[in-house]
């Protein structure tokens, strides 16, 4: 176990960090909320900008600043059953939680209209072109992510401080941005708001301990695909097939 004279506290790495951390927050702000008064090609030009500069940032610091050069090697699949068996589990909790009490609430009723509005905003609502944003969240959104979050934010944390203490700091970073989804949905002081959010954080808490535990993304990646996969192909696409039907 590293002794706290180990951790490493360069300033500029700790500003890294918090700019890491504070990054996905300010994206979600950029393309979520303050784009959303503009035409959809807008929305979805100023996404994929700001995704770049999201997801190249790690590779950039590391590379260019830091100097290291991470060593190629084969997928180790160390976790995976772990992690598809987490995913599988939260799918089916979402999903169950939506079918047998979300989407006959009336709460969730407004919230629902303005996810069709979203939708229907960034030109998403074609059954097609949702599944195939939906397949890309599943598949390659949620691999960025995990190298975001847990490869480098995480990753870096742990140099500095404790395992605990880096899982908790990341877990929270990963949570913060989307606060911002549901708050837009639900509104910032709406119990369910916080109450999916910490969810969120312990997912986020149990995928950085996976990757601690196995030292391979490959268990974080096949779990949290799943659970996107439940959001947007289980949960997602209902409400566009409701949208159509109207």
């Amino acid at each position: 176990m590293p002794q706290e004279s180990d951790y490493q506290f360069r300033p500029r790495d700790v500003a890294a960090v918090l700019f890491a951390l504070v990054l996905p927050t300010v994206v979600t702000l950029v393309y979520f909320v303050w784009a959303e008064r503009f035409a959809a090609g807008f929305q979805q030009a100023t996404y994929a900008v700001a995704k770049v500069v999201q997801f190249a940032f790690p590779v950039v610091w590391v590379l260019w600043v830091q100097k290291r050069r991470p060593r190629a090697s084969r997928p180790v699949t160390r976790g995976a059953g772990l992690g598809i068996v987490f995913g599988l589990v939260i799918a089916g909790a979402m999903l169950a939680l939506y079918h047998f009490w979300l989407a006959s609430a009336d709460f969730f009723a407004a919230a629902e209209q303005q996810i069709r509005e979203k939708i229907a905003g960034m030109q998403l609502g074609e059954p097609w072109i949702f599944v195939t944003v939906g397949v890309f969240y599943s598949l390659l959104h949620s691999l960025l992510e995990e190298y975001y979050w847990r490869w480098f934010v995480f990753g870096q944390l742990r140099r500095m401080a404790p395992v605990l203490v880096a899982i908790a700091i990341s877990s929270l970073g990963f949570m913060a941005h989307h606060v911002i989804v549901l708050a837009t949905y639900f509104g910032i002081g709406a119990p369910v708001t916080w109450i999916f959010s910490l969810a969120i954080a312990i997912g986020g808490a149990f995928w950085a301990w996976l990757y601690h535990r196995s030292g391979s993304l490959m268990g974080p990646w096949l779990s949290h695909l799943l659970v996107d996969a439940a959001i947007f192909l289980g949960i997602g696409y209902e409400i566009v097939q409701k949208t159509i039907g109207q």
